[in-house]
């Protein structure tokens, strides 16, 4: 059974004098269980807009979302939480909390009424930011922290959550590729052992290949090919949705040097 389904989503966006700037058509989309989906395309061509329909923070004009089975406005804030977390592409916080109370706000929840959170929370969260690499960092500004670091946070912050579903926006665009590749296993493993989906957008052609189980490739706002790494990853296919020279062979260079780098990466982790 899908734990997310997407049936023929629409959405527009439009300027000021209500002139059509872009729109994500009859989108068909689902999500079950253990999966880590890889969305590529390129830049505007809807693949952000995907996720923030998923997760809620924008409205499709048309089409239906449903969440094992039933419509998504049936599900509370906090039931949704528990389901679906999203960590967006860019990060800024206007207070000067620490590193270890913004990964706690994915706590909230499951906090009490009081917003009070328990040895359980606690746990949670010190376990997660050892997960991610900054326990060592918890007691810093988020301010204070490299865009990297940064990034983990936020992305512990959704962990926290202990959803069903990750959705991530390039999550890997501030990292090193010792730390992409860390992060890629780190959701693998956490996919594997506690059946978590991750839908993750990404540039990273050797990674998508490497971990994902699906990849979708977008183009001008519509899935042009959705299916198992092998048979998507093509050279047609990705001269196709990046616009590339015929000439280009985009295959024979999923096998370069990152590939070659993983299971030694892995292996000392």
């Amino acid at each position: 059974m899908n734990i997310l389904e997407l049936n023929n989503i629409n959405f527009s966006y439009y300027s000021k004098n209500k002139e059509k700037l872009f729109s994500l058509s009859e989108v068909d989309f689902s999500i079950i269980e253990k999966e880590f989906i890889s969305i590529l395309g390129a830049n505007g061509s809807g693949k952000s807009t995907l996720l923030k329909i998923i997760a809620g923070i924008l409205k499709q004009n048309s089409g239906s979302i449903l969440i094992n089975g039933k419509k998504r406005n049936s599900f509370s804030i906090n039931e949704l939480a528990k389901i679906i977390a999203y960590v967006p592409q860019l990060f800024f916080s206007v207070y000067p909390f620490s590193v270890y109370e913004i990964v706690m706000m994915g706590r909230t929840p499951y906090l009490n009424l009081f917003g009070y959170e328990k040895k359980t929370d606690k746990e949670i969260v010190l376990e997660m930011l050892n997960k991610v690499g900054i326990y060592h960092l918890r007691n810093k500004g988020i301010n204070e922290v490299s865009g990297g670091e940064a990034q983990r946070a936020y992305i512990a912050r959704a962990l926290v959550q202990k959803p069903k579903i990750i959705l991530l926006d390039e999550p890997n665009s501030h990292l090193d590729i010792k730390n992409e590749i860390y992060l890629f296993g780190l959701l693998d493993n956490l996919r594997l052992n506690e059946n978590l989906s991750v839908v993750i957008i990404t540039h990273h052609l050797n990674l998508a290949n490497y971990y994902s189980t699906r990849v979708v490739l977008f183009k001008d706002g519509k899935i042009i090919n959705d299916g198992k790494p092998d048979s998507v990853l093509i050279d047609e296919n990705l001269i196709n949705v990046f616009s590339l020279d015929n000439s280009v062979s985009v295959k024979q260079n999923l096998n370069d040097k990152t590939i070659n780098l993983l299971p030694s990466l892995k292996a000392a982790e």
